[in-house]
């Protein structure tokens, strides 16, 4: 990443609604505002009150959240964030707690008041440029609890976008390739289930969908083997199914050479998404 296009744009206080207060300080140390490769010049040198400001100027924003594996620099995360400045996008990613050099313990309910809050913080800040919650893998279930927390407050995100989603934590983990070698094992499913439900992990996208009226783009790797296509395409066929305006649910699938984590080395991408989200927000 760039020293031109990378900035810490750090929250002076959290968001007064649902976030603990350790949490305000978790930004100041690790959030990574990418600002659209346009104003990369314009972004040399510049302090944390500039990158804030910068996120009124129009260009739209999308806040970032990222999967299971690694932290915020992971090389695929930062040529996702590359490509999205290169379109004319701001980016902003954090850690959430327990990941990268952020404390904590990582529980759902933890993770989902973390993405409300870069959500409300960036809203905060941006004026009438709209903000986009990406969320990649577990960043999917991230995703839509946050969105439907925040539209059940009547405060629904201005669009979502699901890089290979999953259906529900317990359907993705049962079919996780590295764990299928260890299903005919006596109780093995049984344990699995038990250590899910002792620590509350759902994230339950297939639910979380019916709730929601953001605009809602869904892409998935033909060949991805970590999140099977086919749990992309019932996320997809269960919003597309609950939503009103039908318009508003759409899903992309890429064809086979990017698996799990390379859409963003394909060409139509960033086509792909600025289309869907100027024509939603038109």
């Amino acid at each position: 990443m760039d020293a031109q296009q990378c900035g810490a744009a750090a929250a002076p206080e959290p968001p007064a609604r649902g976030c603990v207060a350790a949490w305000g300080d978790m930004v100041e140390r690790n959030l990574r505002h990418v600002v659209p490769s346009c104003r990369g010049q314009d972004a040399k040198g510049k302090d944390r009150c500039w990158y804030e400001a910068a996120l009124r100027d129009g260009n739209p924003i999308i806040v970032y959240l990222h999967g299971s594996a690694q932290h915020r620099a992971a090389s695929h995360r930062v040529k996702l964030a590359k490509v999205l400045s290169d379109g004319g996008f701001h980016v902003l990613c954090v850690d959430y707690r327990g990941f990268g050099d952020s404390t904590g313990k990582p529980t759902e309910e933890g993770l989902t008041v973390d993405a409300i809050c870069i959500y409300e913080w960036t809203k905060a800040r941006s004026g009438t440029t709209p903000v986009c919650l990406w969320g990649h893998s577990l960043g999917t279930g991230v995703a839509t609890n946050a969105a439907r927390v925040l539209e059940e407050r009547g405060c629904p995100v201005d669009a979502i976008v699901l890089e290979a989603p999953f259906t529900n934590m317990w359907t993705a983990s049962i079919n996780y390739p590295l764990l299928k070698i260890y299903q005919k094992l006596p109780g093995f499913l049984r344990m699995l289930m038990d250590a899910l439900r002792k620590d509350k992990i759902v994230f339950p996208s297939d639910e979380n969908v019916k709730f929601l009226s953001s605009p809602l783009l869904i892409l998935h790797g033909e060949d991805d083997n970590t999140v099977p296509l086919e749990y992309g395409k019932k996320v997809y066929e269960i919003a597309h199914n609950a939503y009103r305006n039908k318009e508003r649910v759409k899903m992309v699938i890429f064809p086979p050479g990017y698996k799990h984590n390379l859409l963003c080395e394909n060409p139509t991408l960033l086509i792909t998404v600025r289309d869907f989200l100027s024509k939603q927000w038109a």
